[in-house]
């Protein structure tokens, strides 16, 4: 189950500072409007259709008193609720609060918006559509200064990281995610990291500690008494246990899971905990039973955007179909999980769905058939495993290159502050100074001096802070800083998105190292293609822009056909001659007045236009 519906950060931040409020006035007394958002707010983790209530409540009484960034608030509070309950009623939550958001004065509302539009997408099955939604969420909180924002947006581009396979850099968004909540003292949002943390730590292999993590964020979620939050952590207990085939304790945990949600009449969290009661019985030897479990976790699941529990739900179906000797339902039950599976990336429950079919194959005697499923499984579990591997190699190399840029940043600090205390030390010395000229020119030049190394140390750090590690490329902060100063200038100019297309099957064949090599080379090619005055840098992953100024649709598309070439005529590495790249880019041209996070989400567009067009082209968006 998805673990990322909390308290959005910026509500969070309202909520905590009118806590006193929260004793206020009963639901339906007239009363503050914005105390009212704000117990909205604290009921998410708690009672999901009191916070509904709450919300709704405070629109009707900022209908008399508006208040363009409370009724946004409340538009994505309920955006957020019914993302998981009614998509087209959270589509129209989500539409009121983009009118308000124009006239609204908090700036992380915006990346709210971006937050809860990527959530949709995600329960829709467009894995790709939401993480770059998520990107644009953290830069908008990171731009708006927003931290708690930061912090919710961050750990859902992390979780969501996660879920596709990219286990290092989902990692590093939890832990930062982790810090900034603990530097707010948002202990109890801590907890839903500790789920998301904990289901990675499952997906590459390492069910011990993702049990000891959800352990932990039971106890916390029980002193604090978040039902809510509870549902979600039983369920992903009970998974951790279904992965270590221990199927009293899974089965215990999912009906925990169930117990609180029929409570909280929550509908998602039934057919979650039905589905994992329904695998505990199926490996119990009851398919019949399971069945019936099955059949209402998906009576539950009706008008629930959800494609991977649909999925989830058809391959336990498929297992007791073999079962009860009912093969061709079971077939054709396995080959829709096996679809879903296979259009959400998931490797894990690709390999589950070969199993099944490679069980029913051998019970039909199509021993031919049962091999394909077979082998289907173990090539597929062999890449999990090396990805889990390579990923977890990854994630080390990522903590340890971390650290010692946050010792190389504080040593630079220290070198600066020293210098600065030196230099108003000389300045100081230099007022108490009456001496002859000389003397003076030699304090001139000390002065000199040290104000030079402050001024050098100062620039260092700012490279530091601009720079792509790996591709030694403007990284994205730098970019869409000169981005926002074009477009602040009412400067005409133009984006392209250049996209690595299948980059992912280099890491899961060649190795992390390979990727890194190749993105390299990327990085040089696209360096030498694109001069000055245009601008390129690396956004993340495999993903790179160009700015150029003054750009027409001609010089955009033409820029574009020069890089897509360039990629493609690369020279072969030695260690690897058969990697041979291709790119997909997206372009748009600026509209006046246009914000620099509607222009990129233009140029994404334009890029997954072109993926789904074959790939190596290039497409641009309507002007």
């Amino acid at each position: 189950m998805h673990p990322h519906r909390q308290p959005p950060a910026t509500a969070i931040v309202t909520a905590c500072l009118l806590a006193l409020a929260m004793a206020g006035p009963a639901d339906g007394a007239p009363g503050d409007a914005t105390a009212t958002l704000a117990r909205a707010e604290a009921q998410v983790r708690i009672d999901p259709e009191a916070s509904r209530r709450l919300a709704e409540q405070a629109l009707v009484m900022l209908a008399d008193a508006p208040d363009p960034g409370a009724q946004a608030q409340a538009q994505l509070l309920l955006c957020e609720h019914h993302a998981e309950r009614d998509r087209t009623e959270a589509r129209r939550r989500l539409d009121a609060a983009r009118t308000l958001l124009a006239s609204a004065a908090r700036a992380g509302l915006h990346a709210r918006a971006l937050a809860c539009e990527a959530e949709l997408m995600e329960s829709g099955g467009d894995g790709a559509g939401a993480l770059a939604l998520y990107e644009q969420s953290v830069l908008s909180a990171e731009r708006a200064d927003d931290r708690a924002q930061l912090a919710q947006s961050l750990f859902q581009r992390g979780y969501l990281r996660g879920v596709r396979g990219e286990f290092a850099n989902g990692l590093s968004d939890l832990k930062r995610a982790a810090a900034l909540f603990e530097a707010l003292d948002m202990q109890a949002h801590l907890t839903t990291v500790y789920n998301g943390l904990a289901i990675l730590h499952n997906r590459m292999g390492d069910a011990a500690q993702a049990r000891s993590l959800y352990e932990r964020a039971l106890r916390q979620q029980e002193s604090d008494g978040l039902e809510r939050e509870l549902v979600v952590t039983w369920h992903n207990l009970g998974r951790v246990n279904e992965t270590l085939g221990d199927w009293p304790a899974a089965e215990q945990a999912f009906g925990k899971s169930l117990a609180l949600a029929r409570k909280l009449g929550y509908a998602r969290g039934q057919s979650y905990a039905l589905r994992g009661l329904a695998a505990a019985t199926n490996a119990a030897g009851r398919p019949a039973q399971a069945l019936e479990q099955l059949g209402q976790s998906a009576a539950a699941q009706q008008g629930l955007p959800d494609e991977r529990l649909r999925g989830q739900i058809q391959l336990q179906r498929g297992i007791a179909m073999v079962a009860l000797g009912r093969r061709s339902e079971a077939k054709a039950a396995l080959d829709t999980a096996l679809a879903i599976f296979e259009r959400a990336e998931s490797p894990a429950e690709v390999a589950l769905a070969h199993r099944a079919l490679a069980r029913l194959h051998a019970d039909q005697g199509d021993w031919r058939a049962a091999y394909r499923a077979l082998e289907g499984q173990y090539a597929v579990s062999d890449r999990l495993l090396r990805r889990q591997i390579d990923e977890r190699v990854a994630a080390l190399k990522l903590e340890t290159d971390a650290a010692a840029r946050e010792t190389e940043l504080r040593l630079l600090r220290r070198e600066q502050e020293a210098t600065a205390r030196a230099l108003e030390q000389e300045r100081v010395a230099g007022q108490l100074r009456t001496t002859t000229l000389a003397l003076g020119a030699v304090l001139a030049a000390v002065l000199a001096m040290l104000a030079w190394r402050l001024r050098r140390t100062g620039l260092a750090m700012r490279n530091l802070a601009h720079t792509d590690d790996l591709t030694g490329l403007p990284n994205r902060r730098d970019l869409l800083s000169r981005l926002e100063a074009r477009l602040a200038a009412a400067g005409r100019c133009a984006v392209l998105i250049v996209d690595l297309d299948h980059f992912k099957r280099v890491n899961d064949v060649h190795g992390h190292a390979a990727g890194d090599a190749v993105l390299r080379a990327a990085a040089d090619v696209l360096r030498d293609a694109a001069r000055s005055p245009v601008a390129i840098g690396r956004l993340g992953g495999e993903e790179f822009a160009i700015l150029i100024p003054d750009a027409d649709a001609s010089a955009a598309r033409t820029l574009g056909e020069r890089l897509r070439a360039a990629i493609a005529q690369m020279a072969p590495m030695q260690a690897h001659p058969e990697l041979r790249l291709t790119a997909s880019i997206g372009a748009a041209l600026s509209r006046p007045g246009e914000a620099s996070s509607d222009l990129l989400r233009r140029a994404d567009h334009a890029l997954y236009a072109a993926k789904s067009s074959g790939r190596n082209r290039v497409e641009l968006a309507a002007e």
